[in-house]
């Protein structure tokens, strides 16, 4: 209760909401001033004692159709889901903060490896380049080359895999090429480059596409090539070790079967002329 001067009585602030005990009836509910929430009961209207007896009454003790006291709740009471939203809210905010922050410190971590690794990788591609600088190589062949080196398996399994992604190592066109070059310049059959793609480590995927690609009849006529140059060199021996002979160099060079007989007749006879090689 307090004291405002001559022109305003003492006044009394109620809280809660009012009951059905009367009031005394010289007492008059007004409104709040300014800045304050509920109503102010004016003692002006009555006598002392009446206000007096206003500040003793409990905040329910006046008549609701006089005295219609309702205490606005705050934003945050209720059914609670203003503050369960907020707690929401700050929980995700948190959530989002922590990922962000793991992320971050796994990016570090994996820049940090990098750099850590970047001698090695550097080395490795040194080492491949250098190699295939030289000679087409297989996927097998560097790999065996890289691990003899004495590098990190995945490294080496990194280097492979870029140099296939890059064209650089390709077993079907190097088998493709070896077929040409052991076909053509060393005069060499199937079976006998079959065993060099092998010894190359070509896959046998490879191996198998490129000997399709050979056609009988331009191996035999390579046969007979071989043939006839080889039994020129054989006029020394007598016609069957000199046979003998040349069956065995054509198996050698990879030619056997059907091929290996027709270059052979080819050779010794002239195929049937007179042409042929003499032998003692």
């Amino acid at each position: 209760m307090g004291d405002s001067g001559d022109r305003i009585a003492p006044i009394t602030y109620l809280f809660g909401a009012p009951a059905e005990p009367a009031a005394p009836a010289d007492l008059v509910a007004t409104a709040a001033p300014d800045g304050a929430d509920g109503w102010y009961v004016d003692g002006a209207t009555g006598s002392p004692e009446a206000a007096a007896s206003a500040e003793a009454l409990p905040p329910t003790a006046l008549p609701a159709t006089a005295l219609p006291l309702t205490i606005p709740q705050p934003e945050w009471q209720g059914d609670g889901s203003a503050v369960e939203s907020a707690r929401l809210a700050a929980a995700r905010a948190a959530l989002i903060a922590a990922e962000q922050e793991a992320a971050a410190a796994a990016a570090e971590r994996e820049r940090e490896a990098a750099n850590t690794r970047q001698p090695k990788s550097a080395r490795v591609s040194n080492v491949s380049m250098h190699a295939l600088a030289r000679k087409g190589m297989s996927s097998a062949e560097m790999t065996r080359l890289l691990e003899s080196r004495e590098l990190e398996p995945d490294d080496v399994a990194a280097e492979v895999d870029r140099l296939e992604g890059a064209g650089l190592l390709d077993d079907n066109a190097l088998a493709e090429t070896l077929v040409r070059t052991l076909q053509d310049r060393k005069g060499l059959g199937k079976s006998a480059i079959s065993a060099e793609l092998r010894r190359r480590k070509v896959g046998d995927e490879a191996i198998s596409l490129a000997l399709e690609s050979i056609d009988v009849d331009d191996e035999l006529e390579r046969a007979i090539e071989v043939a006839t140059k080889r039994a020129g060199q054989l006029s020394s021996y007598d016609r069957e070790t000199a046979k003998r002979r040349l069956g065995a160099y054509l198996q050698r060079r990879g030619y056997g079967g059907s091929v290996l007989t027709a270059a052979m007749a080819a050779a010794l006879d002239g195929g049937g002329a007179s042409t042929g090689p003499r032998f003692r």
